[in-house]
């Protein structure tokens, strides 16, 4: 059911137009491209299909773009092209959410040389063992300026974070300013076993 005649009464009365397409959550160009064609026109079908596919989109909580919104109508009956949803759309302002691209971090060198597993798989958290095995790893924060890469050396002891640092890179300056930085806060006295994955970043094990 349209609620475009709902809208033009509170205009005739007076009232905002458009406040009445928010609080309605119509396009008021749809209403007023609707109120000016002649029926039957296109831009009567444009401003139908416009309602329905804002409900489309906001029923998918702004995530589905002119593919999935096209998939939706066709289902329901609504034989119109993609090109034109995407029109539509771009015209309503509304656009798909997208999945960042996934960064992969660990990537092994085949040149890196094989490090024995000196914690044995044994991660359970020990109080009393605390900078005895540390352990590390990398992980990628998406950024407006590209991806920063964030390097963490935890204790496996007591599962805190001991080091940190941040780069743009992947080198093994980081890992190196990750384990200078734990080493600079808890100051071990006694030997440290650092365990990570086998990356690109060298043979840190």
């Amino acid at each position: 059911m349209t609620v475009h005649p709902f809208i033009e009464a509170e205009k005739q009365a007076g009232h905002n137009v458009k406040r009445a397409c928010e609080l309605l959550k119509v396009s008021r160009a749809a209403f007023y491209a609707r109120r000016t064609a002649t029926p039957g026109s296109r831009a009567v079908r444009d401003a139908e299909l416009t309602e329905k596919i804002t409900e489309v989109h906001a029923t998918s909580r702004g995530t589905y773009g002119a593919p999935r919104v096209h998939a939706v109508l066709q289902c329901d009956g609504d034989r119109c092209g993609q090109r034109r949803v995407a029109r539509l759309m771009r015209q309503a302002g509304l656009e798909g959410r997208h999945r960042r691209r996934r960064q992969r971090t660990t990537i092994p060198d085949p040149r890196a040389a094989t490090r024995p597993d000196l914690v044995l798989r044994d991660f359970q958290p020990h109080p009393a063992a605390l900078d005895a095995r540390w352990c590390g790893d990398i992980t990628y924060i998406p950024t407006d300026e590209g991806w920063l890469y964030l390097a963490t050396v935890i204790d496996i002891a007591s599962r805190r974070v001991v080091g940190w640092a941040t780069a743009d890179h992947l080198r093994t300056e980081l890992v190196a300013g990750a384990l200078r930085a734990a080493c600079h806060t808890r100051r071990p006295t006694g030997p440290v076993i650092f365990h990570s994955d086998r990356g690109c970043q060298g043979g840190f094990n």
